[in-house]
């Protein structure tokens, strides 16, 4: 891995610190200035195309215009490259819940799970994630991964490819 290019979107301190260890070109962003090394705004990333090996995003997508970042991670990694991708779903959901009327904090709550969430994810997030142009691996988080890299037990992992 190094040598490749690593985007880390919303960095978790341990996810970081493994991919720091492991790639000379990690760098991590968010949106808000001070809380990663670059400033990026994911639904419209100011990096060239096929510039990326890698990008982690996890918990990131339920905040924000999921359509939007998933073209925008497609269209800056390179062939090849992959996003790990990881968020809430709901497993015994057939689709998304997601409604723009849920604007206060108590209702984000009820509905969604956390006041700044926008949606929560059913099965349907595999298609979303496909019809952004990727193919989809998954796995769920069991020990020792779960310990080691500070994940969620039972949490799914997808692997979005670029072909």
């Amino acid at each position: 891995m190094d040598g490749a290019r690593v985007l880390h979107f919303a960095p978790e301190e341990v996810l970081a610190k493994l991919f720091r260890s492991r790639s000379s070109a990690y760098q991590s962003a968010d949106l808000e200035p001070g809380a990663a090394d670059i400033v990026i705004n994911i639904e419209a990333i100011d990096l060239p195309d096929a510039s990326v090996d890698l990008v982690v995003c996890s918990h990131v997508l339920e905040h924000v215009d999921d359509t939007k970042a998933l073209r925008e991670i497609h269209r800056i990694l390179r062939p090849g490259g992959h996003a790990l991708l990881m968020f809430p779903i709901v497993e015994g959901w057939d689709r998304t819940y997601e409604d723009p009327t849920h604007t206060s904090k108590a209702d984000r709550v009820r509905y969604f799970g956390q006041d700044d969430h926008v949606r929560m994810f059913g099965r349907d997030v595999r298609d979303r994630i496909k019809a952004a142009g990727f193919e989809l691996a998954e796995f769920t988080a069991e020990e020792p991964s779960v310990s080691r890299h500070g994940l969620l037990r039972g949490e799914k992992v997808f692997d979005a490819s670029k072909t």
